[in-house]
């Protein structure tokens, strides 16, 4: 499926090719209780965060749900640093 997201390294949208499964993402049922976050998804080497709204889900270099312990506050802290740093 082909979806646009903002990569944070290179600070623009681009669209992706990507395949959601149960062995690259990690989904999360009760967005209220985890800060908004919808899903993580390990991508190529980096980390794709989103949300349950209409923004474009992030793509974070050299990050994985390991890194995070698949837990969705850190990856709202995450995902927070990195839009603070990076204007799309």
């Amino acid at each position: 499926m082909e979806i646009t997201i903002a990569n944070a390294q290179k600070r623009r949208l681009e669209t992706i090719d990507i395949e959601f499964t149960d062995q690259n993402t990690t989904w999360f049922d009760d967005v209220d209780n985890h800060n908004g976050i919808y899903m993580i998804t390990d991508i190529k080497g980096c980390l794709l965060i989103s949300e349950w709204d209409y923004s474009f889900p992030i793509l974070i270099s050299d990050k994985s749900r390991k890194d995070i312990n698949y837990d969705p506050k850190n990856a709202r802290e995450l995902k927070n640093r990195y839009e603070l740093s990076t204007v799309f």
